[in-house]
């Protein structure tokens, strides 16, 4: 931020707090200690990052008030062209920025879109051939018998995603989750020994199961796909290719990612949040090929409801400031830091998923420290340190306790976190996991929820880690009063 943006924002936010505060004092405490919340600790989350002012300035407006059921041009509302304007800017910006034949800027969240997607390959795949066959034009022409045979044939298909232990996603068909209830699912891993996709083994999955859908993306698997690779097994097995790049798709936006690992050319359809390292608001989108395209223009109604007018607007926003060069810098050296995190771990004699990292995160198994992974966030977070538990392939402490602990670059790198930063960081974390303890139970018996982090430890990482935090603020000018 110049100097004259951090005063302006200083003055709007200044004012909205006290507009805010004159309703409901305690809202806005608790906004300015999130602030300095944010600002006072290491926040090493690999999902989060720090959304500009510009962003955020943009979700506190009256583009709130406005239902906007439909499409653009095509809404179930009177008096939406303003919101129109904003939808198609969003739109733009995506395509521009991604390549992609198609953008949908509505879903709400990362699983929004997801269920957008699944939803939109159902129909294009499965709903559409089966009303041919019953002579239908649309749903609203089918009896009663055939609405059940539809819905025998939609609740009936196949979806291959990666196991969560391997670094998939929930909505990757993760029984709990309702992407597992709505598939027969199965789920492909990594190799045993390195922990790497072996994409021989992957293509003997799909021939085998032969699903509708094949799921690629991670939100917790340290290394590049190649989606050229993964295109040319669902083609094979006659799938549609889904990729959800929600956590890479800074690096794809900033062009860390190009040719067979870009997703966007092979994917059928991709879809992604727009916050982690695409540094925007909270929020889903999906991009689609042509032939997809009408299906995931029907999201709303189809999964959604009204789109959020002013998240679309920020992430219009969001979208113009990615397609500069300033962020395609960024997003190098988000990649370039989580080497050289890796690196200080390994190093020191840390245990890490792969052995190492090519994108924008990091897995560490702590269980060679004889922890758990959420004892170790727990004392982490006593030292000022944000990170997640996270399973490691094969996990044996379950997906709650789990063995790992995933650590991201991206939101330190929007502070300005460099090289040096990241190296003493890896030290930091060292320091915490080598002085901690595992507790027992009242039993006596081995516990995998407390700890005990030795004496001074956590005031020892507090003070180092200010010496960064200060030498790199967040929002640096960002005045309130």
């Amino acid at each position: 931020m110049t100097d004259s943006v951090a005063a302006t924002a200083s003055t709007a936010y200044d004012a909205a707090l006290k507009v805010i505060a004159s309703v409901e004092p305690r809202i806005a405490e608790a906004t300015r200690r999130e602030l300095e919340d944010q600002r006072g600790s290491l926040k090493l989350i690999a999902s989060e990052n720090y959304a500009s002012p510009a962003v955020l300035l943009t979700m506190g407006t009256w583009l709130s008030d406005k239902y906007a059921e439909g499409t653009v041009g095509h809404r179930f509302y009177a008096g939406c062209q303003n919101v129109d304007t904003v939808e198609s800017l969003a739109a733009e910006h995506a395509r521009e920025l991604f390549g992609a034949d198609y953008a949908y800027v509505q879903p709400h969240s990362g699983i929004d879109a997801n269920l957008v997607a699944f939803w939109s390959i159902l129909a294009n795949r499965v709903e559409t051939p089966a009303l041919a066959k019953l002579g239908a034009k649309n749903v609203n022409e089918l009896t009663e018998a055939d609405w059940e045979t539809l819905r025998g044939e939609l609740g009936n298909q196949r979806l291959l995603g990666m196991s969560l232990d391997a670094g998939g996603h929930l909505t990757h068909g993760f029984r709990p989750n309702i992407s597992g209830k709505m598939f027969h699912q199965q789920q492909y891993g990594t190799d045993p020994a390195t922990g790497l996709l072996d994409y021989d083994a992957v293509a003997a999955k799909a021939r085998e199961f032969k699903p509708l859908i094949m799921v690629a993306g991670y939100s917790a698997y340290p290394r590049r796909v190649n989606f050229a690779k993964m295109r040319e097994i669902a083609d094979e097995v006659g799938a549609v290719l889904m990729v959800d790049m929600a956590h890479f798709a800074g690096l794809v936006a900033g062009k860390v990612f190009t040719g067979d690992e870009d997703p966007i050319p092979f994917g059928h359809v991709v879809t992604t949040t727009t916050h982690k390292s695409l540094r925007g608001p909270r929020g889903g989108m999906v991009l689609a090929q042509k032939e997809f395209a009408a299906d995931v223009d029907r999201g709303c109604p189809m999964v959604l409801g009204g789109p959020l007018s002013h998240v679309m607007a920020a992430k219009a926003v969001a979208l113009a400031e990615a397609r500069t060069d300033e962020f395609k810098a960024y997003a190098q050296n988000v990649a370039d830091n989580a080497k050289t995190l890796a690196d200080g771990f390994m190093s020191r004699g840390t245990k890490l998923v792969t052995d190492g990292t090519d994108n924008h995160l990091v897995l560490l198994d702590v269980s060679s420290y004889g922890l758990t992974g959420r004892q170790a966030e727990s004392a982490l977070l006593d030292a000022g340190v944000v990170t997640n538990r996270n399973s490691v392939p094969n996990d044996a402490n379950g997906a709650w306790y789990t063995s790992g602990v995933r650590l991201g670059t991206p939101a330190l790198t929007t502070r300005g976190f460099g090289k040096d930063e990241f190296d003493k960081v890896s030290e930091l974390i060292v320091d915490v996991l080598s002085n901690t303890q595992p507790g027992v139970t009242k039993a006596g018996s081995p516990s995998k929820a407390s700890y005990k982090l030795a004496d001074g430890v956590a005031d020892r990482v507090r003070a180092a880690s200010a010496e960064l935090l200060d030498a790199n603020p967040l929002y640096p000018g960002l005045q309130l009063s």
